[in-house]
């Protein structure tokens, strides 16, 4: 698959997320990171979206922009926000960007997670501390 198509399907994937995930762009042996974690291959990529999709209420992934940086590569930007099903309802706010990396076949063979906040702006964000509590309207 060339970039532009994969670039079109990862846009398709961000509008429904985490629901109707296009997990055939991703190789076998994807190279997965973000703060929480690290780990190879597609099966747990998948594992970690149904994660979200079971124990997450009104997940959703905002993509602010995509760009290409290479013949091989693109970002892009986003914020993942949910409701944590805790008695007290606390909305998550978690902006952040993507890089990927496409393998000689055109399947993502690295996606690379990035915050713009801290592992404690979040936990802030749960328990009502400091200015990164999220609102959602």
């Amino acid at each position: 698959m060339n970039l532009d198509a994969v670039c079109d399907r990862i846009r398709q994937d961000y509008a429904n997320f985490p629901a109707d995930q296009s997990y055939d762009l991703y190789a076998e042996d994807v190279y997965f990171r973000d703060p929480l974690n690290e780990f190879t291959g597609v099966d747990q990529y998948q594992e970690m979206i149904g994660f979200i999709a079971k124990w997450f209420q009104q997940p959703q992934l905002e993509l602010h922009r995509l760009e290409k940086t290479g013949d091989r590569t693109f970002e892009t930007y986003w914020t993942l926000s949910w409701t944590t099903p805790l008695p007290w309802r606390p909305v998550v706010a978690i902006p952040g960007w993507t890089e990927y990396r496409l393998n000689d076949d055109g399947q993502i063979m690295s996606h690379v997670d990035t915050w713009k906040c801290s592992r404690w702006a979040v936990l802030g964000q749960i328990f009502g501390l400091g200015t990164g509590s999220a609102k959602r309207s």
